[in-house]
């Protein structure tokens, strides 16, 4: 059976006491955490709109090599803030607090398209002349500008919760075992949660102590008052309908956040849509599965940005190359087999950073290894050249696996493709991560890379598996620039 992900968090050791204030013990002032939300959305809403215009200013300088547009163009531009305030209003970008990175990177791409599409609509009822090429850049522009300023935003919201601001005190409904391990969860300061407290359900089997169970249901108007809270978080297996009737009617007459537990596999907020049946609250999930025409669409990404890559890259290819065979006697690319799409075996290639014979070394290592499952990794691994350390670091040695993506045995993104031995020692669940062709990059590389645990690592990849689309694909390349900038776990 598939481990849900909240199986990674640790149990053990419980909770300090520290880290649940108890309103018996204290009376801080309510928090206003929403509204420090709120006076961030309204600068987050200016740099937008700036981002937006900059973009078609830019791109109309690109375009016609003027410095400043002609007066009807600008009487055209005036009208990009209010269309780019009214866009991301609507698609709901301004709460992003209640969902993903993903779903807020999905929603751009929406909204610019959007804007972009607005705004050759208005140029039709002015004198104002556009050029097709104008509409490209202005997209591409403004794509990149957008997601450039939130990402920035995103960074001071996280440096923000390190501080304990922008902090929701979260009172957690439940004291069973789901309830505990959100409670663990919360101590990650980067979510933006502090446990306050717990709340027994009517379905609840306690596992807590009663210093940190602070009442029942049946007092939470009261101890949201208490406690100043503002977000129950509500642990759905620890709860009646007569519990849930409660917490709603808390949310209206308090207004407090409410965040209810869902016993699904991790999936995006798109997939799933809410619908009521007979006066009962469920969740559709979409099946999710690769149309001819999406799987179409993706091998053309794959293998237009393989090819402009290879084309691009020849000159560093060179240099690598040189580099590789001048520091180190061997081969200047390592071909190693690798596992691909539905367990099909295929070469790998990669450009040498070990000495030569390296794989007869290996057993001599593996009382070293620092990764747990079927993985090998060792940080200072002695059979890395100082050449092939650089390459590790950014990631430079995966480059020639853009000739696995032209062929069709690998993809721009995707989980990494496993050696067979890996394979062998697989659980039964662990194998759907070969439904998919194997990728250069995937939400593993983004996550933490070689920080990350073996376990960690495998429900990354199901997960991409289960969430696939070409918006989560854009997702993740943008990410992995980034990354192998910042060089993090990456040996």
């Amino acid at each position: 059976m598939r481990p849900a992900l909240t199986d990674t968090v640790a149990l053990e050791p419980p909770l300090h006491h520290s880290l649940l204030l108890s309103p018996r013990l204290t009376r801080a002032r309510r928090s206003d955490t929403r509204p420090q939300y709120y006076a961030h959305y309204v600068w987050m809403g200016l740099t937008d709109s700036l981002s937006v215009f900059a973009a078609m200013l830019l791109a109309y300088q690109l375009r016609f090599d003027r410095l400043l547009p002609a007066l009807d163009f600008s009487l055209l531009l005036l009208t990009v803030p209010p269309i780019t305030a009214l866009v991301y209003l609507t698609m709901r970008l301004y709460r992003v607090h209640q969902y993903s990175t993903a779903e807020e990177f999905r929603r751009i791409i929406v909204s610019v398209s959007l804007i972009i599409g607005a705004v050759v609509m208005v140029s039709f009822w002015s004198n104002a002349s556009f050029s097709r090429l104008w509409v490209l850049l202005s997209w591409g522009l403004g794509m990149l500008f957008a997601l450039s300023s939130r990402r920035l935003w995103h960074w001071r919201v996280r440096r923000l919760r390190l501080s304990g601001q922008l902090t929701f005190r979260t009172l957690i409904v439940g004291t069973n075992l789901e309830a505990e391990r959100l409670a663990v969860t919360m101590q990650t300061r980067e979510l933006g949660f502090q446990p306050v407290g717990f709340l027994a359900g009517g379905l609840d089997e306690p596992r807590l102590d009663d210093q940190r169970v602070l009442g029942t249901v049946g007092q939470l108007r009261e101890l949201i008052r208490e406690t100043k809270a503002d977000c129950l978080f509500v642990a759905s297996s620890a709860v009646t309908p007569e519990d849930v009737v409660q917490v709603m009617k808390a949310r209206r007459q308090e207004e407090v956040e409410v965040r209810f537990t869902a016993n699904l596999p991790a999936v995006l907020s798109s997939r799933l849509a809410p619908q009521a049946i007979g006066g009962v609250m469920t969740l559709s999930v979409n099946v999710l599965q690769l149309t001819r025409f999406q799987a179409a669409a993706k091998r053309a990404c794959d293998v237009a940005l393989s090819a402009l890559g290879l084309l691009a890259l020849l000159p560093l290819f060179a240099v690598v190359a040189l580099a590789v065979k001048a520091t180190s006697p061997g081969p200047v690319v390592f071909r190693q087999e690798r596992t691909g799409l539905r367990g099909r075996p295929f070469t790998l290639l990669k450009f040498r950073t070990m000495v030569a014979g390296a794989d007869q070394l290996l057993e001599e290592l593996r009382a070293r290894n620092e990764a747990d499952g079927p993985l090998f990794k060792l940080r200072q691994d002695p059979r890395v050249t100082r050449v092939g350390a650089v390459l590790r670091r950014y990631s430079i040695d995966e480059l020639p696996q853009l000739w696995n993506v032209l062929k069709g045995e690998m993809s721009l993104v995707g989980p990494r493709p496993p050696l067979a031995d890996e394979v062998a020692l697989y659980e039964e669940w662990q194998l759907d991560r070969l439904e998919v062709r194997p990728g250069i990059t995937g939400l593993w590389q983004v996550s933490g890379r070689s920080e990350l645990s073996f376990e960690d690592y495998v429900r990354l990849d199901l997960f991409y598996v289960e969430n696939w689309s070409i918006a989560y694909d854009l997702f993740i390349l943008s990410k992995t620039i980034p990354l192998l900038v910042s060089t993090r776990g990456a040996y």
